[in-house]
């Protein structure tokens, strides 16, 4: 089985890679968090023209009709420059949910304006208690019991909630269900349910793999530069030790999200088991990186001066949202020891 990237997703990746390295700085996300809504409708207009918010929507409504596998690359770059921008809430979400809902008419009515960035959606299911961006979003897909409705910001009443990330906006959301919100029950909401949160963990694991690899390398280029004893503490073994295994552990989640990414791009049977297993490996990878970012800085990392501290803050955060390391440690434990449909051995059956 290839999960190699061809050279079209990889070059989309390089360019939006080098488009965010520009425009989404340390600098500019310290500015945005002293503005009203922590957001920049300039960038959000700049994604829009790239394609990106329209990536997974059909082209009858201004999408480029792509899959997960080509919006996986650039969730990682976005993770990696710690953009602020809800990106997975409105193009990995709710556009597939729109574009899967069997409610045509809105479909028609908000997949245009997402993908041409001129409305910004997010979505609150049951697994998180909190909604991201609640106060931007022009469209809320909220769920229910076994419903989803859809509402406007008017329909609402959002509390702010303290968050660890200065960056994420974070909301409670008071609303009341009724017929006309109504977009989905029964069965065809538990499949949009499913198929939604499975897209969140993934799109979250794609940003953590990112946000690993930035703080790993934030960490090699200050081991070169800081100095004990007369030479730079990169020479270290320990130091070099600690920062190899690291990167193992990032390399080791690179697979399972490509993986995951097919997986949901293509409905198989084992989608659920692959976004446990690539959310959990990249969840390991953020915080493990994190931890060693912060152990090479020093006390210097622990100063609200230093960068570290907003890729820190954001792999904590996401570790947690979507499903926990343990949550989904359990999920997995459930598909493979419990009464639910045989995963598939890729030839790996113990002899009887």
């Amino acid at each position: 089985m290839n999960f190699l990237f061809n050279e079209d997703q990889t070059s989309f990746q390089e360019s939006i890679g080098s488009f965010l390295a520009k425009e989404c700085t340390p600098e500019s996300i310290r500015a945005l968090w002293e503005t009203e809504t922590a957001r920049s409708p300039a960038m959000w207009a700049k994604l829009a023209e790239m394609g990106v918010l329209g990536m997974l929507a059909p082209e009858k409504h201004g999408g480029l009709a792509l899959s997960e596998l080509e919006l996986v690359l650039p969730l990682e770059e976005m993770g990696r420059v710690a953009l602020v921008e809800p990106v997975v809430e409105t193009a990995a979400i709710a556009v597939p949910l729109l574009r899967d809902c069997s409610d045509t008419e809105l479909a028609a009515e908000w997949l245009p304006k997402l993908a041409a960035g001129e409305a910004v959606a997010t979505v609150g299911l049951a697994i998180n208690p909190v909604v991201t961006d609640a106060h931007i979003a022009d469209l809320l897909l909220l769920q229910h019991g076994g419903e989803i409705h859809a509402l406007t910001r008017d329909d609402v009443k959002l509390t702010p909630q303290p968050a660890t990330d200065r960056s994420r906006r974070l909301f409670t959301v008071d609303w009341a269900p009724s017929e006309a919100t109504c977009i989905a029950r029964g069965d065809e909401a538990v499949e949009l349910l499913a198929a939604a949160f499975d897209r969140a963990a993934l799109a979250t694991a794609a940003q953590l793999v990112g946000i690993a690899q930035q703080l790993v390398d934030i960490a090699v280029e200050y081991a070169k530069e800081r100095q004990q004893f007369g030479v730079p503490i990169g020479s270290f073994q320990a130091v070099k030790h600690h920062l190899s295994t690291v990167q193992v552990a990032i390399e080791f989640a690179r697979a399972p999200v490509a993986r995951a990414a097919d997986s949901v791009a293509r409905g198989l049977p084992t989608r659920a088991t692959d976004v446990s297993q690539a959310k959990l490996m990249a969840g390991e990878a953020a915080v493990a990186a994190a931890r060693t970012a912060l152990q090479v800085h020093g006390g210097i990392g622990y100063t609200w001066e230093v960068h570290l501290h907003i890729w820190m803050k954001r792999a904590w955060a996401l570790d947690a949202a979507w499903g926990s390391r343990e949550f989904h440690r359990a999920r997995i434990g459930r598909m493979l020891f419990c009464d639910l449909p045989r995963l598939p051995s890729f030839g790996f059956d113990a002899e009887v």
